[in-house]
């Protein structure tokens, strides 16, 4: 019995669960008021509660069979319908039907399909290792990436599509593309996006990139939610107003503060020197999951963790850039820091299938059985 649980939690990673729970620490303390009902800090709080659980149950299987056999498929077919049915059936929130009102939460399946994205393309790159030169693999693996971009786009949810994205370019870029496969992707990408402009981006979408470029075109209104972003955060200035007391953020000058603006309001609270510390403990997670990345056991291993950094990083970049006004609104959030379920369980379960990939390391993989 005790050499079983010693096996399970062989590969779990203390330093890198405690940076996890550190951010939503952070999360937390930033959602919380001094005034008013604290209704997302409560609902935080089971949803942590909940997706710490599904982390170490993430620890039980053996995640070797999403290497061989359909299973990573069959998943990327699970989720595909599941976006083409959340556009009919789904909950409308802040006018994208982007979730599934299960009564007593919500799911939004674009969360998940990250993970089952990262699976499909770990899968697909680690058997094609020494072939990725060849053009023929990055077409492949973007229609892969392209069908759910697509179906996460038009909810509408512009945010989830470029983190998708992302996770495809960055894990195309691990796997080794060619110096003229980037430049024809980057050229692709560009006329992608000017058609995307001119026939799929609504009205709303291009009048907040068109604030981006000129962010005092209209301050009360496509740009007032960045204008009162960047606000926030420079008012923190080297300390911070101090937990509960950013003006911003809880006397609703900055909306959505725990979940689109949520750095906003961090860096308000906690200044310069929090928001050091908080990136400190992201370099902390992407460290430790980069380190389960060189220890694995194949390819596979391998590259799955490092897409789960990658989700992480892009996450992360997009989020602040959003939120300091280097990038265009977009509504994404930042990991484990904003209020939602879905995102939050996403990233824990994660973790959790990386740190259970740890329990067969290099050294103990010889021909696709795992020593002793």
């Amino acid at each position: 019995m005790q050499h079983g649980i010693r096996t399970l939690f062989a590969g779990f990673d203390w330093i890198l669960v405690g940076a996890a729970l550190a951010l939503t620490a952070f999360g937390l303390v930033t959602m919380y008021t001094f005034v008013g009902d604290n209704t997302f800090f409560e609902r935080q709080l089971v949803n942590i509660g909940v997706s710490v659980a599904v982390m170490l149950l993430a620890l039980v299987p053996d995640y070797r069979f999403l290497r061989v056999g359909n299973t990573t498929f069959v998943l990327y077919l699970v989720t595909f319908v599941a976006l083409v049915l959340v556009l009919f059936v789904g909950e409308v929130t802040l006018g994208a039907r982007s979730r599934f009102d299960l009564g007593l939460f919500s799911l939004q399946p674009s969360d998940p399909a990250k993970l089952v994205l990262i699976a499909v393309l770990a899968k697909y790159f680690s058997k094609r290792h020494e072939l990725i030169g060849d053009f023929r693999h990055i077409v492949v693996s973007g229609l892969y990436a392209f069908a759910l971009f697509a179906l996460v786009f038009i909810q509408p949810d512009f945010g989830s599509a470029i983190i998708l994205f992302f996770v495809w370019f960055g894990m195309i870029l691990v796997a080794g593309i060619k110096f003229r496969h980037l430049l024809t992707v980057f050229v692709l990408g560009v006329a992608a996006l000017a058609l995307m402009w001119q026939f799929a981006f609504q009205d709303y979408q291009k009048q907040r990139i068109m604030t981006f470029v000129d962010p005092l075109s209209d301050i009360q209104g496509a740009g007032y939610n960045a204008y009162q972003s960047t606000i926030a955060v420079g008012s923190g200035e080297v300390w911070g107003k101090g937990v509960g007391y950013g003006t911003q953020s809880k006397l609703q000058f900055l909306p959505e503060y725990e979940t689109d603006f949520i750095f906003a309001a961090f860096a308000e609270e906690w200044g310069f020197v929090g928001v050091l510390v908080l990136f400190a403990f992201f370099g902390v997670l992407i460290w430790r999951l980069l380190h389960h990345a060189v220890l694995g056991a194949t390819n596979f291993e391998r590259l799955f963790a490092t897409g789960v950094s990658i989700l992480i990083i892009s996450h992360f970049f997009v989020h602040i850039g959003m939120n300091i006004g280097l990038l265009p609104v977009t509504g994404t959030t930042v990991p484990f820091l904003s209020y939602g379920g879905s995102h939050l369980m996403t990233t824990f379960l994660g973790l959790g299938m990386v740190m259970a990939m740890r329990r067969y390391t290099k050294a103990q993989y010889q021909g696709g059985e795992l020593l002793p």
